[in-house]
């Protein structure tokens, strides 16, 4: 389908482009922090905010959440301690979904298990975002396909056969799917974005939404991807860029995700319609800068005009010069001083 309902959003052909708000783990395990992005991320524009669900045992093995992580962008000596670090409890979640309601803004998130899936179900979120991480994770697909409802897949670490495979799995289950072209580095070199990408979407999978996820430096490649044709956008959002931890330097502070979405906003506006017309505010300027049939020496009445008693001048205001040719051997009805505009009842036609 090319329109989904997210939330209270219709997203797709016709709809204005979805913008979530990736907060992720930019609330550094901190339910005020996360409250203080979801306030901004509405001051903002932003249609949704979106955390990340896991269940930290379930999703790595033993070694790995032993695994030593002790750099500047760490909340505990190994990748275990830094992940649990950085999750919330499942009361501050409820907490964060009835602040978004007080906000007017959709709450939601990306579940990294099922057991992350299951709960973000029963806590009532509009739809799912799968991360990049799990486009491969057929079991996980399938889990979450069968909550029937819409479901977000990331495509980043991916080649256009891993997007095929994880689509099929989903959609001969539940066709409520939209697709983001994604590139997993943080931040993306401007040269790894590839956008054209929407476009070979668009082309595989054209009854489906397709959008951007984008974790580039500044705010110009999300309104370019709308003006690809991508409905949805989402770009990780933080309070401050040089706080601790991995996401924010590939984030976009309040400021910088305002402009964004004003940005997006005037291109969706200015796209307009496919018809080449004029514009009824271009009438006054037409007529003081097009250029009109002018005389270029006197012409009598009953005179027959020749090509070098003409010349093109402004102001637009009398025949153009797209008909200077159909002029040639026709009647002047009046005198006509040279330098005048040669107006339509001027001429025997």
């Amino acid at each position: 389908m090319t329109e989904l309902q997210l939330g209270n959003k219709n997203v797709g052909d016709g709809h204005p482009a979805f913008i979530i708000a990736e907060i992720g783990i930019n609330h550094q395990g901190d339910v005020s922090i996360a409250k203080n992005l979801i306030q901004k991320a509405k001051e903002c524009g932003a249609d949704a905010v979106k955390l990340q669900k896991r269940s930290i045992s379930r999703i790595l093995t033993k070694s790995g959440l032993e695994m030593a992580y002790d750099n500047r962008n760490s909340f505990g000596k190994t990748y275990g301690e830094h992940k649990i670090a950085l999750e919330l409890s499942e009361a501050d979640y409820h907490e964060l979904n009835t602040y978004c309601k007080k906000m007017d803004i959709i709450f939601c998130a990306s579940g990294w298990d099922e057991e992350s899936i299951d709960f973000l179900d029963e806590m009532g979120i509009p739809f799912f975002k799968m991360a990049s991480a799990d486009l491969t994770n057929f079991p996980l697909l399938v889990h979450t396909a069968k909550k029937n409802k819409p479901m977000i897949l990331s495509t980043g670490m991916a080649d256009m056969k891993m997007v095929q495979a994880a689509y099929s799995q989903v959609n001969q289950i539940n066709n409520q799917i939209a697709i983001l072209q994604c590139t997993s580095t943080y931040p993306s070199a401007f040269s790894e974005v590839h956008l054209n990408v929407l476009q070979t979407f668009m082309k595989e999978f054209p009854d489906t939404v397709i959008g951007y996820s984008g974790h580039e430096q500044g705010i110009a490649i999300p309104p370019a991807a709308v003006a690809l044709g991508a409905k949805i956008i989402e770009r990780h959002f933080t309070l401050d860029r040089t706080m601790k931890g991995g996401d924010h330097a590939a984030s976009l502070e309040p400021q910088g995700f305002a402009k964004m979405v004003r940005d997006i906003r005037h291109i969706e506006e200015a796209m307009g319609s496919t018809e080449k017309k004029i514009q009824e505010s271009e009438a006054p300027v037409f007529r003081k800068l097009a250029k009109s049939i002018v005389s270029a020496v006197d012409i009598n009445s009953g005179d027959s005009i020749t090509a070098d008693m003409l010349t093109t001048k402004g102001p637009g205001t009398g025949i153009s010069p797209m008909r200077l040719n159909d002029l040639i051997g026709k009647i002047s009805k009046i005198d006509i001083p040279a330098d005048q505009v040669i107006m339509e009842e001027d001429i025997q036609w």
